[in-house]
């Protein structure tokens, strides 16, 4: 008998699993990037190649052990890392609560009840004389009634998933755990980014800063020069006036230069869940900007698929709305309920486990929802709209992946063109600061010519050592729009 009753509800539990089943949608990509058509001669840095390679650790190729050891403790150490890779096993917790839905319920029970009444209505109900009249028994006289009641036992009761909604929901909480984990990836992403971009533009801020400092020093030198031939009667005070107006410009750009390079040092600082300061010791020293590969493989749009952490987070959320949607659904069918209880009822705790004690109940129960006033069907509506809508995230998702590469190699393949340009201005630039020297020496010219070449050359070398520092950020906003940075 117990066998073919365990075979039937085996039979019931694996009935059937109402709602959709999910199904990973196709998106058509791009075959190629538009930045992977550019000509060799066109980027004379580094080439982006519509070639694949293992982006885990891209960071790699600039061959900076400082940059390495960052990030190595920063995605150990980091707060929001920390955060999400929490957010996982609290998920991973409500799978355990999802699946515990399906599984049968016991409680153990236990009980003492002592009743004690002068009522002689108490004294009649609890063993009295069943003879006379409720008057009569009104006018009896009071006698103490005492009731002593204990129970021991267990109950149990299994909502049998026939419908398979408990399943939908464990599969909608799998698919939660997916979608924060590629969470935790795509964090590793930002940061691994947002370390390298501050730290190639703490590096790019102190050459800026040596530029300053270097043109500060010439400058000086040029005024002591301008003194001694004033001195000797060959120019006029305004000569002295306007070098020293130079020079005074150049160093009042020096605090500025010094508070980035700080500001810089604690944002990294902070990503490394350490204090503002204590990097400095650290990143003081300036180190020259690390070099762009020669080749950066991209791959292709198709790639980002599988590469991007937030496309794939998108996809995940959207396998749990789909989920959702069958344990709606299985809200319109009859649940299926077993209920048992086993216990032991007596008036002696010393006697209490005995045969003659010892009772059992067995209820099987259906409940079907007949009219609920829309409410269901309202529901599974409610559920359709959010897997449209995170159908409609996971597009957008994939579409802004495509489009962040796109307008992340542009700006590396332009800002390339833009730094050759200024390494042509910054030679002809110190051409003309030799040319103009000599000139005024020789009394060709005026202290104005030399001003005008020395301030030329000094804006064509800041914009050249900034042209770098953007094209190394490019750089690092490139290699996070292609999804690199996690393992």
């Amino acid at each position: 008998m117990r066998k073919p009753l365990a075979l039937l509800l085996a039979g019931l539990a694996g009935a059937c699993t109402v709602g959709p089943n999910y199904k990973q949608p196709q998106l058509l990509t791009a075959e190629s990037y538009e930045g992977t058509h550019v000509a060799a001669a066109d980027a004379p840095v580094s080439v982006p190649l519509a070639t694949e390679a293992d982006l885990s650790r891209w960071w790699t190729v600039l061959n900076d052990p400082e940059l390495d050891s960052l990030i190595d403790r920063a995605l150990k150490s980091n707060l929001d890392l920390l955060t999400a890779a929490s957010r996982v096993r609290e998920s991973r917790q409500q799978e355990i609560v999802a699946g515990a839905k399906g599984l049968p319920q016991v409680n153990a029970t236990g009980s003492a009840v002592k009743f004690h009444s002068n009522s002689s209505l108490a004294s009649s109900l609890g063993g009295g004389s069943a003879v006379g009249s409720a008057a009569a028994a009104s006018s009896a006289a009071p006698t103490d009634t005492n009731i002593t009641v204990y129970s021991v036992g267990f109950d149990a009761s299994w909502e049998i998933d026939v419908f398979g909604g408990v399943r939908r929901g464990v599969e909608a909480a799998k698919a939660g755990t997916e979608a924060a984990q590629w969470q935790v990836h795509d964090g590793e992403v930002s940061l691994t980014a947002e370390i390298a971009a501050n730290y190639l533009s703490l590096r790019a801020t102190q050459a800026r800063l040596a530029i300053l400092r270097g043109e500060a020093r010439s400058q000086a030198d040029a005024l002591s020069l301008i003194n001694a031939r004033r001195a000797a009667g060959f120019v006029t005070e305004l000569d002295v006036n306007q070098q020293q107006a130079l020079l005074a410009s150049s160093n009042a750009q020096i605090p500025g230069q010094v508070a980035q390079i700080r500001v810089l040092q604690h944002a990294i600082a902070v990503l490394l869940a350490e204090q503002p300061e204590a990097l400095a010791p650290e990143l003081d020293a300036a180190q020259p900007l690390p070099k762009a590969p020669p080749q950066l493989p991209v791959g292709l749009p198709s790639d980002l698929l599988r590469r991007r952490p937030d496309v794939r987070a998108a996809e995940r959320q959207l396998a749990a709305a789909t989920a959702q949607e069958g344990v709606a659904i299985a809200e319109l069918y009859p649940k299926f309920n077993l209920l048992g209880a086993l216990s032991f009822t007596g008036n002696m705790l010393g006697t209490l486990i005995s045969g003659n004690n010892f009772g059992q109940v067995g209820i099987g129960a259906i409940t079907w929802p007949l009219f609920k006033g829309g409410q269901i069907r309202a529901n599974i509506k409610s559920k359709e709209e959010e897997t449209q809508q995170a159908y409609y995230a996971y597009q957008k998702a994939v579409l802004g992946a495509v489009k962040d590469v796109e307008d992340a190699l542009i700006r590396y393949t332009t800002e390339q063109q833009r730094m050759v340009a200024l390494q042509q201005s910054v030679t002809f630039g110190q051409s003309s600061v030799a040319l103009s020297l000599q000139q005024y020496q020789a009394g060709l010219v005026t202290y104005v010519n030399v001003l005008s070449a020395q301030a030329n050359l000094f804006s064509a070398q800041d914009q050249l050592a900034q042209s770098r520092q953007t094209l190394m950020t490019n750089l690092a906003s490139l290699y996070k729009a292609l999804g690199g940075g996690w393992s």
